[in-house]
This record gives structure tokens, sequence and C-alpha cells, in this order.
């Protein structure tokens, strides 16, 4: 019983496993700024990245990206795949897509990756999987909704 009451506890004042520490938090307090300013970043802590909470730029407001994709998706279907603003930080272990890459492969992400003025990042997570499967190249009937 004591046991369960310690492990409880833990898990209230911690969500790290045990032994381990945040970032920079092996560095004496005065002088952690110093050392590690960005400490916490590229970790997906606390609330999610502001991003995913407002309205982002969709491909249709983007005027050279809804130039690009204007042959292969309708307006509405434009206004469905976001497109992360310059500056965001992107979700460590996410998939993305940068649409300014020729290729359009989709890759994960690493939490130190930020939004810069040469990139249109599409999350995954927040695109219907038939417009992501075209954004992507994929041709399978079956996986863009579509008769065959």
């Amino acid at each position: 019983m004591a046991e369960q009451q310690t492990t409880e506890k833990r898990h209230e004042t911690s969500t790290l496993p045990e032994g381990e520490q945040r970032a920079g938090m092996q560095h004496p307090e005065e002088w952690r700024q110093d050392l590690n300013p960005d400490a916490l970043a590229g970790q997906n802590v606390g609330q999610p990245a502001a991003h995913l909470e407002q309205d982002v730029p969709t491909a249709y407001e983007v005027q050279e990206l809804r130039d690009i994709l204007r042959s292969d998706f309708n307006e509405d279907e434009l206004r469905r795949i976001p497109v992360l603003p310059e500056g965001s930080r992107l979700q460590q272990g996410a998939v993305y897509v940068d649409l300014y890459d020729q290729n359009r492969e989709e890759f994960k992400a690493t939490g130190q990756w930020e939004v810069t003025a040469d990139h249109w990042y599409v999350p995954k997570k927040e695109t219907p999987y038939p417009i992501w499967n075209r954004l992507i190249g994929v041709e399978n009937p079956a996986r863009l909704n579509r008769e065959g």
C-alpha cells in the first residue's frame, strides 16, 4: 500500500521517468540561462503549440501556394490544407510535408525545427487524409476516396 502511494505521488509531481532531468537542469541555477538559453525547445511539454489552437493560414490564403496547387485542388480543398506560419515550432515526432519542396515527401519532425520563410509545412494530423494523400502523390483511388 505504501509503495502504491509513493508511486502515485511521484506521478503527480513529475512526468519524467525516474532518474531523468529536463535539459539544462544539470547546471547550477545561476548559470542555466547562459548555458542553455532555450532549454525546452523541441520538447513536447506543457500546452500544445499556439499554431494548433489558433486559425492558421491555409493553402488558399498563401497566394503563391494557391497558384501552384490550383490545378490539382479546388478552393474548398485548398481551404482545408493548413500551412504553419513562419516562426512556428514543429511538434517533435509529428509528420509533415513541405509543399515548398517539389518532391513533397512526408517526414517526421524533431522538436528543434522551426518554420522559416522558405517552407510551407503542412501537418498530417490537421489535414484530411484524402487531401494529404494527394499532396504526397498517392495515386491509389481507394486511398483518395475515389472510385477506381
